[in-house]
């Protein structure tokens, strides 16, 4: 790949990263206004949409077109260096978070949620750590 190629590629790789994390950051947030709500009431219902298209038509796409970036740019980096092992192992954080998200928002769609919205206030929090292990290991490249 020329080196204009891989830079479309890296700028594509970071704009899908950029709206993926603004999903991860904003779904728990939906999910704290939930727990609060009334099973049945307008407000419920108004958040299920919005958790559903957040979710289905930002999150999954820009998730997908991340990975698949990152795996490209995967090619060109030197896998014995230890910050890339963090950062890949803070990835799979990203991923298993982005799958528990689908699951609680499955449970709220069917009115199943068992969480307060404590619970979600600090499931919000998770995102931003493994994102500020992303960055400082893709960026400053510690070790």
């Amino acid at each position: 790949m020329d080196g204009s190629m891989y830079l479309w590629l890296k700028a594509l790789h970071i704009i899908a990263v950029i709206a993926w994390m603004a999903g991860m950051l904003y779904l728990p947030r939906l999910f704290v206004y939930h727990a609060e709500a009334t099973v049945g009431s307008e407000l419920s219902e108004t958040l299920k949409v919005m958790e559903r298209r957040l979710l289905r038509a930002i999150m999954n796409p820009a998730m997908l077109v991340s990975l698949i970036a990152g795996g490209i740019l995967l090619g060109y980096q030197d896998f014995s260096s230890g910050w890339l092992h963090v950062k890949l192992t803070a990835i799979v954080g990203m991923v298993i978070m982005h799958m528990m998200m689908a699951k609680w928002r499955k449970d709220f769609e069917g009115d199943k949620n068992t969480r307060s919205h404590r619970f979600y206030r600090y499931a919000n929090e998770v995102p931003t750590l493994l994102m500020l292990v992303i960055v400082v290991m893709a960026v400053v490249k510690p070790f």
